[in-house]
């Protein structure tokens, strides 16, 4: 197994009783619809956060420690699955630690964004970069389904979602952003006019999990993604999206979802390990 940023960090860097990053990999390949590959994810993300460089905006996030822990266990039902990566996130908010879930696919952020609330104790809002609005009741059956992950945070457990990017979703995803109050830019605005920044309403909650779909990216910038969607967005301009939502409000947990690498390229990869160690810097 290759920890992230592996052979740059001290031995202090590594301590996991004070690291502020907890880097949990979730080989999560259940109900992916079209391209296949995210249970290599992971891996593939820590291998190439070896080559980062620790300096990143004239910080080194690192510095805070990072810990790479152990793969979650993925196989069984998927009530399970989400119930194990739910005990991981939130032991590490309990410890003080900002939980990094690798994914996988984008299902396994129920699990991690249900363990976030219960070890903060409170309300937290997501802030979503994606092709896709998640939002059907169920897909192909399955409730726990990649499709499904926005639907289940919003009705079931009632947390205010913000998206970004979206470029693909179906009538009853559309009816229910309204039903559900989801804050939403998509794609074709933020692109078309170059938009970097966009307030988040007030009474959006202070405490903000990160969900980082890589398919939000245009694929041109990372092909390597189940459902490569045209129109998406630049790597500054998602970046600059996730800062300024987090301008005044608190980081708590991210993830970064959907890999699915292709073994010809390894550009995709390294572009999602950066993604990582940029959002890291963000909690600064």
């Amino acid at each position: 197994m290759t920890y992230f940023l592996e052979g740059e960090l001290s031995t202090s860097e590594r301590d996991p009783q004070t690291a502020k990053f907890r880097v949990i990999p979730v080989p999560l390949e259940r109900t992916v619809s079209y391209g296949a590959g995210t249970a290599d994810g992971p891996e593939a993300i820590l291998e190439a956060s070896v080559e980062l460089e620790r300096l990143f905006r004239n910080s080194e996030p690192c510095e805070h420690g990072i810990v790479t822990q152990d793969y979650v266990d993925c196989t069984g039902p998927l009530p399970e699955v989400m119930e194990r990566i739910a005990t991981r996130t939130e032991m590490a908010v309990k410890a003080g630690a900002v939980p990094v879930t690798l994914g996988g696919e984008h299902a396994l952020s129920y699990g991690a964004v249900r363990g976030v609330v219960r070890g903060l104790g409170r309300d937290v809002g997501i802030v979503q970069i994606d092709a896709h609005a998640d939002l059907r009741k169920a897909y192909q059956g399955e409730r726990h389904s990649h499709a499904s992950v926005m639907q289940l945070l919003a009705e079931e457990d009632g947390i205010r979602i913000a998206q970004f990017g979206v470029r693909a979703l179906c009538i009853e995803e559309a009816n229910r952003r309204a039903d559900c109050g989801i804050f939403y830019r998509d794609a074709e605005e933020l692109v078309t006019q170059n938009i970097q920044a966009v307030d988040l309403p007030d009474d959006f909650p202070q405490d903000i999990y990160v969900s980082f779909d890589v398919d939000g990216l245009d694929p041109s910038i990372l092909p390597a993604t189940g459902t490569p969607v045209p129109g998406g967005l630049g790597y500054y301009q998602a970046l600059n999206l996730v800062r300024h939502a987090l301008n005044g409000r608190r980081l708590v947990g991210f993830d970064v979802v959907e890999l699915a690498p292709n073994k010809h390229s390894a550009v995709s990869n390294f572009t999602s390990a950066q993604i990582t160690y940029a959002i890291m810097e963000m909690t600064e």
